[in-house]
């Protein structure tokens, strides 16, 4: 992952936002890394909260205060564990567009953002900004739902859909796993039984197993009669995943998981965090 790996953690404030902020900072310690907490001022969402203060000079006080109170507690908690620094960065603008430019910027490894759960990510309100991040940005990217509060991932799911990065994709969820033991599953999902997806399978796995040096891995090829994301819901269910790992190079099967399906039935991802590969 190299010596300066940064995470960049958007910060509002809100109860999904500060379970980012944990994972952002749980997951630095072990990759020692620097972490910035990162605040848009918006100056629309303020007033409508505050309409007497039209210059917003007590929103960037109260800003200010605020990631100085969180910036204190995470190098108390965090910085004796690893983390290598958590500094506070305050931009203004529109939220979505300058955190992404902001981390191409420094460079970023990973963001983690916080989000309400699937109503985020509906179709009728497929403008909300931790979906657009996912969908925007060209950093690796984790998505952690309101409800979740970080423990040491037990297990990882890999969604593969068969695409060329899979190989350094997984790479990166091994090096992740070793950090904490954890299990991972790297499973396909077919809407059939059908023979090309066992050859497919087969040719994965023979492709995969002896480019990674982890003992805890398993291959799980999974035929899901309705589409691909029920069955990838379903298996998360059955097999406790605690994270769901994807890549999103091959834009269909993206499409697929987060801008259709997500949509309609899937409640899982409630509480479970989804980690985006984009870079390799």
């Amino acid at each position: 992952m190299g010596a300066n790996f940064t995470i960049l953690c958007p910060i509002d404030f809100s109860e999904c936002a500060l379970n980012a902020l944990e994972y952002a900072a749980k997951i630095g310690e072990k990759y020692k890394a620097k972490l910035i907490v990162f605040h848009v001022l918006n100056r629309q969402d303020y007033q409508n909260l505050f309409p007497l203060d039209l210059d917003g000079i007590f929103q960037k006080e109260f800003v200010e205060k605020k990631l100085k109170s969180l910036q204190e507690a995470v190098l108390k908690e965090s910085l004796p564990k690893g983390l290598k620094s958590c500094e506070v960065v305050i931009f203004e603008g529109s939220i979505v567009q300058t955190t992404i430019s902001y981390s191409q910027k420094i460079n970023a490894n990973l963001i983690v953002v916080g989000t309400e759960g699937i109503n985020e990510f509906r179709k009728q309100v497929f403008g909300s900004r931790s979906c657009k991040m996912v969908l925007q940005t060209d950093r690796d990217i984790l998505v952690v739902p309101r409800k979740a509060f970080f423990k040491r991932p037990r297990k990882l799911v890999y969604a593969s859909d068969y695409v060329d990065e899979d190989k350094s994709a997984i790479k990166k969820v091994v090096a992740f796993a070793k950090f904490f033991d954890s299990e991972i599953d790297i499973v396909h999902i077919s809407s059939r039984s059908r023979l090309i997806d066992k050859a497919l399978h087969k040719t994965m796995v023979e492709e995969i197993k002896p480019a990674i040096s982890y003992k805890f891995v398993n291959y799980v090829l999974k035929a899901f009669r309705d589409d691909v994301a029920l069955g990838i819901e379903n298996y998360l269910q059955l097999a406790k995943g605690d994270i769901l790992v994807t890549v999103s190079k091959k834009k269909d099967f993206f499409d697929q998981l987060f801008t259709k399906n997500l949509s309609r039935k899937m409640s899982y991802f409630i509480t479970k965090p989804l980690w985006v590969i984009k870079s390799f």
